[in-house]
């Protein structure tokens, strides 16, 4: 396998974070034990029952990234298309750190004609709000010519990615891997690395688009696997070498636009450990159900004969539309001078698009949710405004404005929000907030929130009113991405302790643009005191000015 490695460098930074303890540096004690592959359960002076939320190991050590966009043109299944990379790669390379670790990104934009943000998805940003890369939000566009420097704190552990949060760039090829390393509920000898699943098209996201707002979502011509995978004859796929008796865990990801994978490896259990950046109680499972957006790692034995085995992510048709719906596949390879394709079958499933049972969800970190001190409840719809479709989220299609982000009202005084902009105000800290989003819609929507884990306490088929389920407050499955089922409802709840603007929306791009999101300000007499008005202030004037001579102008959400 190929891995792609981040620039890294150790140091000192001030300190910028507050809202966790800074327990006492590892480096500076006995460690208790040392993760290894005989336990993964630990970590130095820490483990799994460490409250990630509360406490997080002081490292003193700052991970430092260097990233450039660049317009280049690119085959990945052995189709040319113009493409947006970081660094040049397809995916982009992996930031990799240690629980507690601070990390920098230096984003440089080296597109010809467009802003850009840089989102690092699932990282709660903890009291560092501006850091979360969403235009419109918590800053301006960043424009062609212009760097950005974004700095958090690696207070989770896990799996994740990082995408531009501006317009359909994401799918243009801004995104690469996270992983932060720490314990894990079940032991594994080697770690395989970020697996991106993508769906891909032969025209750009953004001529697609153009489909999709008038006609619907459009049918995607393929998908990827670790940015690569054959088109007819061209191509090429992605493979994996097995050593028998080896464990592997593999970090999946959901990269996709708009398609809900089955991920199986023919022939092989998968152990799940992990959920979004939520370590859960192993279970097996031979195909695992991720939506777009979602993450999970898995545990792989090589316990099969020597032979080559197809590995496949396969769209579910109940809704996703692809022409290579058979074809989206990897191998693994027990041989590794085989060049054979494998001759092995899929296992049996029912095609669907609902997440992984909640029962299995169990986080090993056991957290009860509390009674709602504020609820509120989402109908979402769809509809046109003029010839467009525009999706509605409680009567409001989302828009917001690229030149006035969230935070700079904030920072200026200003809490007269439009009504387009969707904000919802959550004053008062520490309080349990219950949101119950519903539709009667056919169409799942992955629906992720920024800044916090939410605890889902009911998903189901049925309005909420009439199925009235219980509520699951003892120890609920915590993620940052769950599945709206099609004509049913979702109730999440979290707690406000992270000041911010902050956005939820559904992770299908064609969705986001066309509206689908909603802000949270959360804490906001707190959030003022946090902000660099220097970069913020500094990005706006130059995206100002590059609007001013460029003309170019917003016709989607703004995020």
């Amino acid at each position: 396998m190929r891995f792609l490695a981040c620039l890294a460098a150790s140091g000192l930074l001030p300190s910028l974070f507050s809202g966790v303890t800074a327990a006492p540096s590892a480096h500076s004690l006995s460690k208790r034990c040392t993760n290894s592959a005989a336990d993964r359960s630990c970590w130095g002076d820490y483990d799994l029952s460490t409250n990630y939320y509360d406490e997080v190991p002081d490292t003193g050590v700052t991970v430092e990234v260097y990233l450039e966009l660049v317009n280049t043109t690119a085959s990945l299944d052995g189709v040319e298309r113009e493409v947006l990379l970081v660094n040049g790669t397809f995916p982009g390379p992996t930031i990799i750190a240690d629980w507690g670790d601070t990390v920098v990104v230096h984003l440089y934009n080296g597109l010809s004609n467009n802003g850009t943000s840089l989102h690092f998805h699932g990282i709660r940003q903890n009291y560092t709000n501006q850091n979360d890369g969403v235009a419109s939000i918590t800053q301006c566009p960043l424009a062609p010519g212009e760097s950005i420097t974004y700095t958090w704190r690696a207070t989770q552990y896990g799996s994740s990615w990082y995408h531009s949060h501006f317009a359909l760039q994401a799918w243009e090829g801004v995104l690469g891997g996270i992983i932060i390393n720490g314990p894990a509920t079940a032991n594994y000898d080697e770690d395989a690395g970020v697996l991106f699943l993508n769906d891909w098209t032969h025209e750009t996201a953004d001529a697609m688009y153009t489909a999709a707002e008038t006609s619907g979502p459009p049918t995607l011509d393929n998908g990827l696997i670790n940015g690569t995978n054959v088109y007819d004859t061209e191509g090429s796929r992605f493979e994996m070498d097995f050593v028998s008796g080896t464990s592997y865990r593999l970090r999946l990801v959901n990269g996709a636009i708009d398609t809900m994978f089955k991920f199986m490896i023919d022939n092989h259990t998968m152990e799940v450990i992990a959920m979004d950046f939520v370590p859960i109680v192993p279970y097996n499972t031979t195909y695992l159900n991720i939506g777009m957006g979602q993450r999970y790692d898995v545990i792989v034995t090589a316990n099969q004969s020597t032979a080559d085995y197809w590995m496949r992510a396969i769209p579910q048709t109940t809704c996703s539309d692809n022409d290579s719906a058979d074809n989206i596949k990897g191998i693994i390879r027990y041989d590794s001078t085989s060049t054979s394709d494998p001759t092995t079958s899929a296992y049996t499933y029912t095609d669907s698009c609902d997440d992984e049972d909640m029962s299995d969800l169990v986080p090993y970190l056991a957290l009860d949710a509390s009674d709602s001190d504020v609820s509120d409840d989402f109908a979402v719809t769809v509809g046109k405004s003029g010839s467009l479709f525009k999706w509605f989220v409680a009567s409001t299609t989302f828009v917001a404005e690229w030149d006035n982000p969230t935070l700079l009202q904030i920072y200026d005084g200003n809490d007269t929000y439009t009504t387009a902009s969707h904000v919802i105000e959550l004053a008062t800290a520490d309080e349990w907030v219950y949101f119950i989003i519903e539709t009667t819609n056919t169409v799942p929507h992955p629906i992720h929130l920024h800044g916090h884990d939410f605890s889902i306490l009911a998903q189901g088929t049925g309005t909420y009113a009439t199925v009235d389920p219980t509520l699951q407050l003892t120890n609920p499955p915590r993620r940052d991405v769950a599945m709206l089922p099609g004509g049913g409802y979702l109730v999440i709840g979290f707690q406000t302790d992270n000041p911010g603007a902050w956005l939820m929306h559904c992770h299908i791009g064609w969705h986001t643009s066309e509206g689908f999101a909603l802000q949270l300000v959360e804490r906001a007499s707190e959030v003022t005191a946090l902000i660099d008005d220097t970069i913020l202030s500094d990005t706006c004037t130059a995206w100002n000015s590059y609007v001013s001579s460029s003309g170019v102008a917003e016709d989607d959400s703004g995020i």
